[in-house]
């Protein structure tokens, strides 16, 4: 792709745009093409290797055919067909190989992607603005977790455990000089300063987040939308989608990234100076280290209120372009918080001759709060959640309103299985006997013994879809022989169209899923958290005494747990180098971000990067600058991911320019998936208001996609955006035009079909220079564009 871009901007740079001075206002017809999920090459797009780039940089941009660059000046050539431009935005997703990197932030972005799902509500603001609340403390507690996560590897394991036990150290000899057995009472051998020195593990790890974050959000996220003002009296069932300041938060991520890393810093120095503090407040200790270990917590406790209360301040200002920035708080919270990791460690790491380690630090307790918390804000967001639901009930919505508690409680389990999973892997990787340390804190090794049930449960659900899938497969082999009629049986090709068609419907299934995966994962995760507060044991060696069969079943959970956990590590370490390595790689990761990292990140500030703000601003500016230029005539044409681009560009757009802008999209998950999953910002009232502001919409979809789908908007305007599903395949056997088989498509291709050309033919004709094509109405005086054909708009 880099290369590509590479080769085809030579010379683009002076490549001529839309003037506003053209002469006569040529009214020329733009199709403005943007690519879905993966990414493709302009060349691919326009169907022709020669490109050159119009405006844009290495990272996005717009592109032409060589022989249109100047398309402008010769408005006479472009009378009967529109000039064709491409916006390739996928170096957003899968770029460089430090993009393998945002692999550690998956959490981060499965939190932030819970704020977006809340349900439909209107003039419910309190509600709303509680709802974003929780998941912002949820957020933070992922930050906590793994942060804390560092801090029982590098403090607990290694630097306590490990290096205060001689047979430990002995066998990672680049510890010698932290052990007081084999340093001889060394100066970095005494508990204090071998935890004050393990603090920069933790430590550098929030600097890295801080980085990425700050460095991420300069690269992507800081382009500016267009400066317009808001609607005066806003209509309630728009999307929030079309506010001005929708895709540039950077005063909201700003504030969240400064207290996200004071969090982070006040972790650490907890894990530094409570064990100091606690040594010092014994009975006859010096009162100078008494004073300060009672001195430090109440420094502490105030540092996590001043975070807390600047999580909870009023979260987006979306109905403006919000340019300010609380300079104060980004600057002084951070460096406040490193002031007091700085003297913790200079306090911890104070000559205490006496002192020793042994056993664990007190991490069960740390980790059962913050599991206890995760688990009260979830509960609490699905009350939220179900009031809104139930205030404005949207029968699609997926899991009736609960779906962003599902997912948020899915991110909670996945921080704590990542932070379980790198604790298991360096503990067994010092002590693989089991017999010198003591190991990770005993909440962790309960939850590592619930992934096997957990396991269990996804399988046992999976083989019931599988057979609902078979049996659909069956139903569907009369459909597709319907769809066929006239052509020689192939029970061979009919058994594989039937099955592409039943797998397509597995998206629609995902909520199932979902709320059974997060049911179960609750229900265990509640149960490990009291097991381990209960009995202070590993499961093993609390059955202990117990019948066989349950000793036998918290033994193989345990190793099981253990085991799997270890190898999930090793895969998602695999994973992650072979993406820096391997470009292909890469852009598999790219999918996934494609779909997640589309939202601005209004949750967590160490979530990968959102794309969308640079990418609609981009295809923003692109129409507003070409309707202005030409007085109309635009299509923008979205293929999946990029449809769900092409309607919030088009939701940003001035009215006046909305409604000289024609929509075609095809596979598009925008009401499948975004719809469902995001109902307040794509449901029925949002899509329905969409196709009210622009000149028209199209839907393109089949059935065996899975991904795309028909819009489903209620009344008369459902069957005006959506066609009948496209035949795939084209032909069922060997014809005359067709002597070899045609494939199944599915979600790719859809401009191969006769019926794209048809469809962005009838659009262009709609849409007329300088003013927008009249709307049909519906009364007996409407008639059609003698280019309409049926069902267009």
């Amino acid at each position: 792709m880099e290369q590509a871009q590479e080769g085809a901007g030579t010379g683009a740079q002076d490549a001529p745009g839309p003037r506003d001075g053209d002469d006569g206002r040529s009214g020329t017809a733009l199709e403005l093409l943007v690519h879905g999920v993966g990414g493709t090459t302009p060349a691919d797009m326009l169907d022709d290797p020669r490109t050159v780039r119009i405006t844009g940089d290495h990272i996005a941009a717009v592109f032409r055919r060589a022989e249109d660059a100047d398309a402008e000046s010769r408005p006479e050539d472009y009378r009967g067909r529109p000039v064709p431009e491409a916006y390739v935005w996928c170096n957003l997703t899968s770029g460089n190989g430090t993009r393998a990197l945002w692999l550690l932030l998956l959490p981060f972005m499965v939190v932030n992607l819970a704020h977006w799902m809340r349900p439909t509500a209107h003039g419910r603001i309190r509600a709303v603005r509680l709802y974003g609340l929780l998941v912002r403390l949820a957020g933070l507690t992922l930050t906590v977790l793994l942060v804390a996560a560092a801090c029982e590897v590098a403090l607990d394991l290694v630097a306590w455990q490990c290096a205060g036990t001689r047979a430990c150290a002995e066998r990672h000899s680049w510890l010698g000089f932290l052990s007081p057995a084999m340093s001889d009472g060394g100066w970095w051998s005494a508990p204090g300063r071998r935890l004050a020195l393990a603090a920069a593990v933790p430590a550098a790890l929030t600097g890295l987040l801080w980085y990425l974050s700050l460095r991420t959000w300069r690269a992507y996220e800081s382009q500016q939308p267009m400066d317009r003002e808001p609607a005066p009296e806003e209509d309630p069932a728009r999307t929030a989608l079309g506010r001005p300041g929708f895709w540039y938060g950077r005063r909201l991520v700003a504030r969240l990234r400064a207290a996200h890393t004071a969090a982070a810093l006040l972790t650490v120095a907890a894990a530094v100076g409570a064990p100091a503090a606690r040594f010092d407040r014994r009975p006859g200790g010096p009162v100078l280290l008494d004073t300060l270990g009672r001195l430090l917590p109440a420094a502490l406790a105030a540092g996590v209120v001043a975070v807390v209360v600047v999580v909870c301040r009023r979260g987006r200002s979306e109905r403006r372009l919000d340019r300010r920035l609380d300079e104060h708080l980004v600057r002084f919270l951070p460096l406040a918080a490193l002031v007091l990791f700085v003297l913790t460690l200079l306090y911890g790491g104070w000559s205490r001759p006496e002192w020793t380690s042994s056993g664990r630090l007190p991490g069960d307790t740390t980790f059962g709060g913050l599991a206890s918390v995760q688990g009260l804000l979830v509960i609490a967001l699905a009350v939220v959640a179900h009031l809104l639901h139930r205030s404005l009930p949207d029968a699609r919505a997926a899991l009736r309103g609960l779906g962003g508690p599902a997912v948020a409680l899915l991110a909670c389990a996945l921080g704590g299985v990542m932070s379980g999973g790198v604790s298991q892997r360096v503990s067994d990787w010092l002590d693989g006997t089991g017999t010198s340390i003591d190991g990770p804190p005993v909440l962790l090794t309960w939850q590592a013994s619930v992934i096997p049930p957990l396991l269990v449960v996804v399988l046992l659900l999976c083989v019931a879809l599988a057979r609902h899938t078979w049996r659909l497969a069956r139903a569907e082999r009369a459909a597709v022989e319907d769809d066929h009629t006239g052509e020689a049986g192939d029970p061979g090709r009919t058994r594989r169209i039937a099955a592409v068609r039943a797998m397509a419907t597995l998206t629609d299934r995902a909520p199932l899923l979902v709320a059974i995966t997060s049911a179960a994962t609750l229900l265990l995760g509640a149960g490990a958290l009291v097991g381990a507060m209960t009995t202070g044991q590993a499961p093993a060696d609390a059955a202990r005494g117990t019948y066989a069969v349950v000793q036998g079943a918290a033994h193989t959970a345990q190793a099981l747990g253990s085991w799997l956990i270890g190898l999930g590590f090793i895969l998602f370490v695999t994973w992650g180098r072979r993406a820096y390595k391997d470009a292909s790689a890469r852009r598999t990761i790219g999918i996934l971000w494609d779909v997640g990292t589309f939202w601005p990140r209004a949750a967590h500030p160490f979530a990968p990067p959102c794309y969308a703000e640079r990418a609609v601003p981009d295809l923003t500016w692109r129409m507003a600058t070409w309707t202005r230029a030409t007085g109309g005539r635009l299509v923008i044409s979205g293929h999946s991911q990029g449809s769900v681009l092409a309607a919030s560009a088009a939701w940003q757009l001035e009215p006046s320019a909305r409604k000289r802008v024609a929509l075609l999209t095809y596979g598009s998950p925008l009401e499948r998936l975004y719809g469902r999953w995001f109902p307040a910002h794509f449901g029925p009232a949002a899509l329905g208001s969409l196709r009210e502001e622009v000149d028209c919409w199209r839907n393109l979809y089949r059935r065996t996609d899975p991904i795309g789908g028909p819009m489903r908007l209620p009344g008369d305007t459902g069957p005006a955006v959506d066609r009948a599903p496209l035949k795939d395949p084209l032909t069922y056997g060997r014809t005359e035009l067709h002597p070899l088989p045609a494939p199944v498509l599915g979600h790719s291709d859809y401009q191969a079909d006769p019926a794209f050309a048809e469809e962005r033919r009838r659009l262009l004709a709609r849409l007329r220079p300088e003013v927008p094509a009249p709307r049909r109405t519906g009364g007996p005086e409407s008639v059609p564009a003698a280019d309409d054909g049926p069902g267009v708009c």
